[in-house]
């Protein structure tokens, strides 16, 4: 492993504007050889509740600022820091969106709803159950979303309240926890915890030792591709089974 990190990879990250969560974890799970570089991003009113049209918004607004911004880090690897503004319009569009940051950023690009499917199918699990905070039609769209990528959610739960832009990022782990429990179903195969500004990193390893069954996160399947795409091996802070299939490589 390179002893100087700045020798290492570059991990660019393109940020909402107010989520307060996604960067923590990021350095939370970061490898000693890699560094990470942040830009904020915009495309959404902070005044409004994010529901899906909002959200839907964001994703398909303009970042071509935001991606020169990021290039000027020389990144190995961009990632798209916002679940729900791609799966509120489907795979299609997610996947259009990775090959243009791609091609304006010269990098490798992992959204982080592509990267939750990257992260459920290299488990080899096909029915999941899913928490997230959102408002009920985002959800309703993440199932559809996961749905036409081959997996199938038994059990969705919400926290049961509009949630305000920083009302996501202000969750308890607790509250995370308990939404993770509740996501629970027998035929479930694993947790699914869907937003990039929740506080689902530090629960991974608590929930599945309560259920004995796989998590996967938004952050945590962002880091897992990134690694993975460049063969950066497991380390002790990566939390969760799903990166164990780094042990594969």
């Amino acid at each position: 492993m390179n002893s100087d990190p700045r020798k290492g990879a570059r991990i660019g990250v393109l940020v909402p504007f107010t989520n307060t969560n996604l960067e923590p974890d990021m350095m939370l799970m970061c490898a000693t050889d890699m560094t990470l570089h942040f830009q904020r991003m915009g495309g959404y009113d902070v005044c409004e509740i994010p529901g899906s049209d909002q959200m839907a918004g964001m994703g398909a607004s303009d970042i071509t600022y935001d991606l020169r911004m990021i290039s000027g880090a020389r990144p190995d690897v961009v990632l798209y820091g916002c679940t729900s503004a791609t799966l509120t319009h489907g795979s299609d569009f997610d996947a259009d969106l990775a090959r243009k940051i791609k091609a304006g950023s010269d990098a490798i690009c992992f959204t982080a709803a592509g990267s939750l499917v990257a992260g459920i199918k290299s488990l080899d699990v096909k029915s999941i159950g899913l928490s997230s905070p959102y408002l009920g039609k985002i959800n309703l769209q993440a199932v559809d979303f996961l749905a036409s990528n081959g997996i199938q959610t038994v059990k969705r739960v919400d926290i049961g309240r509009e949630l305000s832009n920083y009302g996501q990022g202000e969750l308890t782990p607790d509250e995370v926890y308990d939404l993770a429990v509740r996501a629970d179903h027998p035929e479930a195969e694993a947790i699914v915890l869907s937003c990039t500004d929740m506080r689902s990193v530090e629960e991974i390893e608590r929930i599945e030792a309560t259920l004995d069954k796989p998590v996967v996160t938004s952050n945590q399947a962002m880091m897992f591709c990134l690694m993975r795409a460049l063969k950066i091996p497991r380390h002790d802070d990566v939390p969760g089974r799903l990166f164990h299939r780094l042990e594969e490589i």
